[in-house]
């Protein structure tokens, strides 16, 4: 099954102050090393005339079939049957980074002070609650949105 859903970017509103990368890491309190979220600065470019740079916003694809989740041998990395949002039991994880290795876009992470992975779920307690994720809540220019497959913006903050 496919993801519902998906996190969409306007890259001409983003202004990468990186407000999405920290909110993420406060709601899901994660210390300094993991990203969850990232916004990705590309090289400068001219528009009209003008330095700009741009910027990309990455974080997991949750996968029609996800890598991650094949490659975890405790059963650790799943992806719900209902939306397709691939998440961390963080109770089955041994923290052996199978899943970390599987992942073609490096979208899990070690989390050393737990000692076990963590990935984007698309704070699936908040969309559970018919919220939107905590980095799409706090974008400070609203580049961010997060949408379901079907095209239909989710309206709930």
């Amino acid at each position: 099954m496919k993801s519902k859903y998906s996190i969409t970017q306007d890259k001409e509103r983003c202004i990468g102050c990186l407000s999405c990368e920290v909110y993420c890491k406060q709601n899901k309190q994660l210390s300094e090393g993991p990203r969850l979220c990232e916004i990705v600065v590309l090289g400068k470019r001219k528009l009209s005339g003008i330095p700009r740079e741009a910027y990309v916003y990455m974080s997991c694809f949750h996968c029609e079939n996800p890598a991650c989740v094949a490659a975890c041998p405790t059963g650790a990395m799943k992806k719900r049957e209902s939306d397709g949002i691939v998440y961390v039991d963080f109770d089955r994880c041994i923290g052996c980074k199978a899943c970390m290795v599987a992942c073609p876009w490096g979208a899990v992470q070690w989390n050393s002070e737990a000692q076990k992975v963590v990935k984007c779920d698309y704070c699936k307690d908040r969309v559970d609650q018919g919220l939107k994720p905590a980095c799409v809540t706090v974008c400070t220019t609203g580049c961010l949105s997060f949408k379901e497959l079907n095209g239909s913006d989710s309206d709930s903050d």
